[in-house]
């Protein structure tokens, strides 16, 4: 997509995202894509744009102009455009756009894009190469496809929000939308996948993920306790249901967490702070499960006499895995995230330079351990902002430059 948009480096330079998607679960795939490389395209409703937009408080900048923060943690490295897809015109337009493009993303509820006149036979009519990467909420097909999903909703109806909590009556739901998070991670770990399938076919495929799927793969050893073990897992706090001692304890000032993942670090611990290690009760992982209260009890008893900084440096000196409980302010304050690249700066239209949350991949030469990673970013696009660049763009293809 030479001449539309920011410059990218990145192992996906070169392909095109059709990004129809809007809230957080597919937007955060098409970034995910735009972060590595990718020419992302938002399709953005006119006038209203993305629902993102209106999502606050928090909004900042200029009172006439306010801008939703909740819009900037899931839309850099796009363009935008906006397109109304019932107009003739508009829906000419993304036919276009469909041709030269290598993905097309969309989260739109089962059916609705049927509806429009893009079904998945259309769009591959169109462009047989094209990859449809699809997330709905419950799944495209069975008895409950039709419901709207809201990633509240499903954490709900997924089991997450049953093994999160103080207990079995405290059901909570994870500080982020995870199930949206997920849903768009496993959505663009899709596309990668069909892509590289292109390679040997010639020909995209479609990719359909939900939010559903995504917090059942991710279940991990709590789903296994149900379907192999026959246990009905339940939240027990910040305390791990399998291991022991592993979780949030209390000291004099405030609280650390510890991980004793080993007998080998449960030997360790018990000897820097001269606990029983071989009392029956604690002898091994399994006893130390099964008598976590009294364990628990004595942990924090021998660290009440300690604040947390002078408990974390014995522990570190000791080689127990802990760590303290630090505030998202915090966490965008420390030097070790900003030493891997996780905050980064760009240049917005109405805001100027702000910082934004920074992408989690890096990449390195082999040969010289030289980052490769790509370190300038193109800030969340105002609204329909790029919709000379991108009619500039395709223009050139039709004729062929």
């Amino acid at each position: 997509m030479d001449g539309a948009g920011p410059s990218t480096i990145g192992p996906l330079s070169g392909y095109v995202i059709l990004d129809l998607t809007r809230a957080l679960a597919g937007p955060h795939a098409g970034m995910m894509m735009g972060d590595l490389g990718a020419k992302v395209i938002k399709i953005e409703s006119v006038d209203v744009g993305d629902d993102t937009r209106g999502w606050g408080p928090p909004f900042v900048g200029p009172e006439e102009n306010p801008q939703a923060t909740y819009f900037l943690s899931c839309n850099r490295n796009k363009l935008s455009l906006s397109l109304n897809l019932k107009d003739q015109e508009h829906k000419a337009k993304l036919v276009e756009l469909i041709k030269n493009s290598d993905v097309l993303m969309e989260n739109f509820r089962a059916g609705v894009l049927d509806r429009l006149g893009f079904s998945v036979q259309v769009l591959h009519e169109l462009n047989p190469r094209l990859v449809i990467m699809s997330i709905t909420g419950f799944g495209h097909d069975g008895p409950e496809a039709h419901r709207s999903g809201y990633d509240q909703i499903l954490q709900g109806e997924a089991g997450l929000m049953s093994i999160t909590g103080s207990g079995p009556e405290d059901p909570q739901k994870v500080g982020v939308p995870i199930a949206d998070l997920l849903s768009g991670m496993y959505g663009a770990y899709g596309v990668l996948a069909a892509l590289l399938e292109r390679e040997k076919t010639g020909l995209g495929q479609v990719v359909r993920t939900s939010l559903l799927a995504s917090i059942i793969g991710v279940h991990a050893f709590q789903g296994t306790r149900a379907t192999v073990a026959g246990q009905n897992p339940q939240a027990i706090g910040n305390h791990h249901p399998s291991i022991a001692p592993y979780g949030l304890y209390a000291c004099k000032d405030s609280k650390i967490q510890i991980s004793i993942g080993s007998q080998k670090l449960w030997q360790n611990f018990a000897t820097t702070f001269n606990l029983p290690a071989d009392d029956p009760r604690f002898v091994d992982n399994q006893s130390r499960v099964a008598n976590r209260p009294a364990l628990n009890l004595l942990i924090e008893q021998g660290f009440a006499q300690y604040n947390a900084e002078d408990l974390l440096r014995i522990l570190d000196d000791a080689g127990i895995p802990s760590g303290k409980v630090r505030s998202i302010e915090e966490v965008y304050e420390w030097e070790q995230v900003k030493s891997q690249g996780l905050i980064v700066e760009v240049e917005h239209e109405v805001l100027g330079k702000i910082n934004l949350p920074g992408p989690p991949l890096r990449f390195f030469d082999p040969a010289t351990n030289k980052e490769t990673t790509r370190t300038a970013h193109a800030a969340p696009p105002v609204l329909n902002s790029d919709a000379d660049e991108i009619e500039q763009w395709l223009l050139s293809r039709k004729e062929g430059r």
